[in-house]
């Protein structure tokens, strides 16, 4: 049994397991299918996690949606469940009881939208702010004395670096779809799992099904951040238990970013000045807030696509399955996303353990399989940083010693976009953004189960034991890739 590190994440987990299990005989499309998930799910006869049972079965219900593929008509990837989003307080600024109803009232005089009074009435002279005024700019909160002035926005609000989640009228969960970038951090954040990214179990279940008949082959690229949710010393196990699933081969993602570094040290040369394009949440994040800088993108497809274009190029035909911990990948490989065509389904890693135990597979149990086609360089750029230092392993290799490397790290969106305002205005100070939406890189994935300290450490492991030592033998190699 894995582990999770909240009960919204096993409870996701439970319903995606349910799901696939009847969806290999295809029961999930019946009424009772979705009544026995119900059942199996919510055992107990009191509510233990809403105010009565009701709301908690409707609330599993559109979980269930969503673990089934959610709302097409809904151009996101990301989803709000309405009825789930009920139990936050209104939340901005407000006044705590450090206040001490001082008489220099800076809060009042900094206040440009008259929003802050004081109510005469009031023994302790406090501080109130009129909520249908307040523009919430902070400006009481800086000049305060004591402090009592806080913000108190929603969790979600608080994980969305950029602002593109706010309340309707009903004070329900909002999102602004064409500025999300499909983080999924409000994902993660959300105490009562009222955001949930679409699943595309069924839709695996289904290219395994029809495999015979259509008589294809089901390739799995497993991105490296795997390491951090299963150990590195249990991929082995991993890639018997997703051939048992019904795929025929599982190939490294970690060989198409050792492919993407080696490019991007070649264009960084160039061009002089670029920003990696391995993370699709950055790359959307570029173009919708500082479209001045799109052009400074690399060219190269992000590692798990431009492992997917080498095969091919080599004749491999077949269906082609992203396994990652990555919410925005579901939106970058999907039919009308940027980098369309190159795959056929793509999964988190929550939804690949989903679909492991739907079948009962006993991943300790397993014989150990290979997986080793990828360099330290290649399996490292999960963790933040790694991109920079495989792009300075590869301008190396390239024979750019010359070239002064001034890499810039940025991990999550807001580091992400300081560095990008100032390279928008010309101060940056480097040459190379490193940009990764999530916290701590690709181990900070919304898709993963966990996210401990020790996820960084095993990819350093996982790393340890490549075989291959540099990345041009690993460029060559995927040359051979059939």
């Amino acid at each position: 049994m894995v582990r999770f590190d909240t009960q919204i994440q096993e409870l996701k987990y439970k319903v995606l397991r349910e799901v696939t299990r009847r969806g290999w005989t295809g029961e999930i499309y019946s009424p009772q299918g979705l009544i026995d998930i119900q059942k199996k799910i919510i055992t107990a006869k009191t509510p233990t996690m809403r105010c009565c049972l009701y709301k908690e079965r409707a609330v599993l219900l559109e979980r269930i949606r969503l673990a089934m593929g959610g709302n097409a008509a809904i151009d996101n990837i990301v989803e709000v469940i309405d009825i789930g989003c009920d139990e936050c307080p209104a939340g901005g600024y407000q006044v705590g009881n450090s206040c001490r109803g001082c008489i220099a009232h800076r809060c009042a005089e900094a206040c440009k939208s008259g929003a802050i009074t004081f109510d005469p009435s009031n023994a302790n002279h406090s501080a109130q702010i009129d909520k249908s005024k307040c523009v919430e700019c902070g400006r009481c909160a800086n000049v305060c004395p004591y402090n009592a002035i806080s913000d108190h926005k929603r969790p979600c609000e608080q994980a969305c670096k950029i602002k593109a989640i706010d309340m309707d009228e009903d004070m329900v969960a909002r999102i602004d779809n064409d500025a999300c970038v499909s983080c999924g951090a409000c994902i993660f954040q959300c105490p009562f799992g009222a955001l949930m990214d679409k699943a595309h179990v069924l839709d695996m279940v289904d290219i395994i099904n029809r495999k015979d008949e259509g008589g294809y082959k089901i390739y799995a690229v497993v991105a490296p951040a795997v390491a951090g949710q299963y150990g590195h010393d249990k991929l082995g196990k991993l890639v018997t238990a997703i051939k048992q699933l019904g795929f025929d081969e599982v190939v490294e993602a970690a060989l198409g970013a050792d492919i993407a570094a080696y490019n991007e040290a070649e264009e960084l040369v160039e061009k002089g000045f670029l920003t990696s394009s391995c993370c699709p949440a950055f790359v959307k994040l570029v173009k919708n807030k500082f479209p001045n800088l799109a052009d400074n993108v690399s060219t190269t497809l992000s590692p798990a696509a431009c492992l997917v274009n080498e095969m091919k190029r080599n004749g491999v035909e077949g269906k082609f399955v992203f396994i990652g911990p990555c919410t925005a990948k579901k939106e970058e490989y999907a039919p009308e996303g940027p980098t369309a065509g190159y795959f056929d389904c793509v999964l988190g890693f929550d939804e690949l353990q989903a679909m492991i135990d739907s079948k009962d597979i006993d991943l300790d149990s397993l014989e150990e399989d290979a997986l080793n086609n990828a360099t330290f360089y290649g399996r490292t750029f999960a963790n933040s940083g790694g991109v920079a230092n495989a792009v300075a392993q590869a301008l190396k290799e390239r024979g750019h010693e010359d070239f002064e490397f001034k890499p810039v790290v940025c991990t999550g969106l807001d580091e992400c976009s300081v560095a990008l305002l100032k390279a928008s205005k010309g101060v940056l100070g480097g040459n190379f953004i490193e940009g990764m939406a999530c916290i701590k890189g690709c181990i900070g994935g919304a898709s993963c189960f966990n996210h401990g300290n020790k996820d960084s450490a095993e990819v350093v492991k996982y790393g340890n034991t490549a075989e291959k030592q540099t990345i041009l033998e690993a460029v060559e190699g995927a040359k051979e890739l059939s």
